[in-house]
């Protein structure tokens, strides 16, 4: 029983440095590098889809004026 409980305790800390870790990639935007090329292997449309997310997040929104409230 004790064998049990230290493999969930050390499966559950693995599992929680992963989801962690993964948060930490998608917060600073660092996983299209390492991924692209799997991506692309298995969607190739991912290159067009991936232009189009850097273009849009390259744009800058139009300010809103006080006409419109």
């Amino acid at each position: 029983m004790t064998g049990f409980l230290i493999f969930a305790v050390m499966f559950a800390g693995v599992l929680f440095a992963i989801a962690r870790f993964g948060g930490w990639v998608r917060r600073k935007g660092i996983g299209g590098g390492i991924m692209g090329s799997i991506d692309e292997a298995y969607r190739p449309s991912a290159d067009r889809l991936r232009r189009e997310t850097v273009i849009h997040e390259q744009r800058i929104s139009p300010r809103e004026t006080g006409e419109g409230r």
